[in-house]
């Protein structure tokens, strides 16, 4: 994918070019980096979700609402959206970074993501940031049920599968990278009596556990 690919995917064409490559550099490769743009999109990405919520689920109390923003804006949401648009691809990293597979980093693609809705605000305004977001997150949003929040993915595979009384998932440690400060860890999480195996990744163990619980689940909800 190109550049333009990349906008058309995002929804935005850039007027300002350089907020877009600033907004895919990270601040191993030199200076100006995404971080300040990651700031402002932190903000942008939690006012447009909470606006759609709020609009979605107008008799839901707001408890429930922030527990289903939570699940939305959490680091596995941001890198399943970053895969979406191949974002990997594009970052500018330091020689460090790119020998320890920092373009494949669920922390440093969620950042990017949040980034680049960041530097869409400072484009073109608030209001077309926030249809940056709502359009990259549709499938997500029109996902969602109530309570679906309050409980994460190991808890809800588990739930699902003792429900059908069927034997719970095995979690695997599959590989580790990067350095001891800045590990990133691989998990498979294994289903035998479904004969299901997904694998999830990120900055600590328990994070990838449950990117592979979510994406199990996945599997079991479109077969």
């Amino acid at each position: 994918m190109t550049a333009g690919g990349l906008e058309q995917a995002l929804g935005h064409r850039f007027r300002d070019r350089e907020l877009l490559q600033t907004a895919l550099t990270h601040r191993s490769y030199g200076s100006p980096h995404n971080e300040r743009l990651e700031f402002l999109g932190d903000a942008v990405l939690n006012a447009a979700i909470a606006r759609r919520l709020f609009e979605c689920f107008p008799t839901l109390p707001e408890g429930d609402l922030s527990r289903l923003r939570a699940h939305l804006v959490r680091q596995d949401s941001l890198h399943q959206q970053a895969l979406a648009l191949a974002l990997g691809g594009f970052l500018h990293l330091g020689e460090g970074e790119l020998r320890s597979g920092g373009h494949q980093r669920p922390s440093i693609l969620a950042d990017a993501v949040e980034a680049l809705f960041g530097a869409v605000w400072l484009d073109a305004g608030f209001d077309a940031a926030s249809e940056v977001v709502v359009r990259l997150y549709r499938e997500a949003l029109e996902q969602l049920t109530p309570g679906q929040g309050s409980k994460d993915a190991k808890t809800r595979l588990q739930e699902y599968l003792q429900g059908r009384r069927l034997a719970l998932p095995q979690y695997a440690l599959t590989g580790t990278e990067g350095e001891a400060h800045a590990q990133h860890f691989r998990v498979a999480c294994v289903i035998d009596s479904l004969q299901i195996r997904s694998e999830g990744s990120g900055g600590t163990r328990r994070a990838a556990e449950q990117m592979a619980a979510e994406r199990a689940l996945e599997r079991l909800v479109s077969s």
